[in-house]
């Protein structure tokens, strides 16, 4: 597949959370090598998850994280998908209204860590592929480093709480599951 900046890709929650994943996949998407998409169901899946393992966080502060994303990708929100979910059929029941959004918000690709829940032979019925969130953004490097290498370097230049280092930061992307894609930024 052929990446550009009219790329869309559905972000599901599971790659929403990590926030080390989630900036850098958002920090490739304003260096204008995708689109992002999600919508307010996954919004809320990663937020859940977040709250249950990190007791000393708020909804509130992470609904201010959820309102950044949104207002800094205006288009990415998908609503108005759920009719679409009955006539879904996938693994897991739960993850239909993942591939409702993303036939909805016609997304190129779901970018998922459970890829057996989204089975490629289904997908393509609807023109739609699955990744890993590694292979994904392999992809991005391969098709413009310097976009990726600048996403990089901005989402270090961003975090204030803790700072970190280019080499703290691969670490924690390899950490997430972007092995191959922080062994490719690491050269």
């Amino acid at each position: 597949m052929i990446y550009s900046g009219g790329f869309a890709a559905l972000l599901d929650a599971n790659v929403l959370y990590p926030a080390p994943l989630r900036d850098f996949l958002l920090h490739l998407a304003a260096a204008g090598l995708f689109k992002p998409k999600w919508s307010r169901q996954i919004q809320n899946e990663w937020i859940d998850h977040l709250l249950i393992n990190r007791p000393d966080l708020t909804k509130l502060k992470l609904a201010k994280t959820q309102e950044a994303m949104d207002d800094a990708f205006a288009d990415a929100n998908i609503s108005n998908y759920e009719d679409l979910i009955i006539g879904l059929s996938l693994p897991d029941e739960n993850d239909r209204h993942v591939l409702a959004a993303a036939i909805k918000g016609n997304a190129d690709v779901i970018i998922t860590l459970n890829l057996k829940d989204f089975p490629s032979k289904y997908l393509t019925k609807f023109d739609i592929e699955v990744q890993h969130p590694d292979d994904f953004v392999q992809n991005l490097i391969s098709l413009d480093p310097d976009a990726a290498r600048k996403a990089f370097e901005n989402q270090i230049r961003n975090l204030k709480n803790p700072p970190m280092s280019d080499i703290q930061l691969l670490k924690k992307l390899a950490e997430c599951g972007l092995k191959k894609s922080a062994a490719l930024l690491s050269n």
